[in-house]
């Protein structure tokens, strides 16, 4: 299946095929901010996609792990708070009583706000989260990645694999009124943009490593096979709302993660590195978490101090 990333280098943008090999060059085409988006709108082809991104161009050749490269996220708007991550709760198999007869009526999942596109991290780029936090869950989910065209209508570019990290203890401490707060953690994706269909199934194992060793392992599975819904009916739902339909709007939207390390009895300490090896698609998400100290607001000049009970 075709890959397709962006990345800048040496403060341009550009575009490359394939997935990096370790310890080979990667030749990267320049592009500029929008241009792999308006090629996706244009809805030409595949062929015509990757054309628009490869011909014409001059091209640079870099070592693939040159620490001047910055992996984006797909098709991550620059300069721009035009991007949202949302995501689907409760959404796998396993947390139904039974299997969906084949006529079940559908029944829209809990979904979400996650946070601005500009908040993604990429692999080996830090988690952030509240130092306050009870217990923090891992979550491997695949994300679709949809681009508004001027009339609002959204496109489906490809996708591409996430960690939705949150704070599974506060969820639970108030399952109906804090779980926007409990997903206000950073969330890490892969900068590899896959051109086809979502996955019917992904598989891979989690790693969970402290003071460099592993602490924890899991395997796991994802993708549309492991979904009680039907992922179509999911995403005509999600976008028959006209606030997700402005124009312009590049939308990640995270599938729904199974069960893994809190339900296995681990719990994830700050300084921990979690890593996602998703065997069966040859890519790999790491990151470290880090607990950031809990800040309080502070009133501008001018006014009463914050928090003062004076009038």
């Amino acid at each position: 299946m075709p890959i397709l990333y962006e990345c800048e280098y040496r403060g341009r943008r550009y575009a490359g095929l394939g997935l990096p090999k370790p310890g080979e060059p990667v030749l990267l085409y320049p592009v500029s901010d929008g241009q792999v988006r308006a090629a996706v709108l244009a809805g030409r082809g595949l062929q015509a996609l990757l054309q628009s991104v490869t011909s014409g161009r001059e091209t640079v050749t870099v070592a693939g792990d040159d620490p001047e490269i910055h992996y984006l996220p797909p098709l991550l708007p620059s300069g721009s708070g035009n991007s949202l991550i949302t995501g689907f709760m409760g959404t796998h198999r396993s947390k139904y009583p039974a299997p969906p007869a084949p006529d079940e009526e559908f029944r829209a999942p809990n979904w979400l706000i996650k946070g601005n596109g500009s908040w993604l991290e990429t692999n080996g780029g830090p988690l952030n989260v509240t130092a306050s936090a009870v217990a923090l869950l891992e979550e491997p989910e695949v994300a679709l990645v949809f681009v508004n065209d001027e009339s609002g209508a959204p496109h489906y570019a490809g996708y591409t694999f996430a960690n939705d990290l949150n704070d599974i203890g506060l969820h639970l401490q108030n399952p109906w009124g804090w779980t926007p707060y409990a997903k206000l953690c950073d969330t890490s994706m892969t900068p590899w943009l896959f051109l086809g269909e979502p996955p019917r199934t992904v598989t891979g194992q989690i790693i969970i490593e402290r003071g460099g060793a592993a602490a924890w392992k899991g395997d796991f599975t994802c993708g549309a096979d492991s979904i009680f819904q039907r992922v179509p009916d999911m995403v005509n739902h999600l976008f028959s709302f006209p606030g997700l339909r402005r124009a312009g709007l590049v939308s990640y939207v995270l599938l729904g993660s199974d069960k893994a390390s809190w339900h296995a009895g681990f719990r994830i300490a700050d300084g921990d590195r979690i890593t996602f090896d998703l065997a069966s698609h040859g890519v790999v998400l790491s990151n470290e978490v880090r607990y950031a100290p809990v800040v309080e607001a502070t009133a501008s000049a001018g006014f009463t101090a914050w928090g003062s009970s004076e009038s």
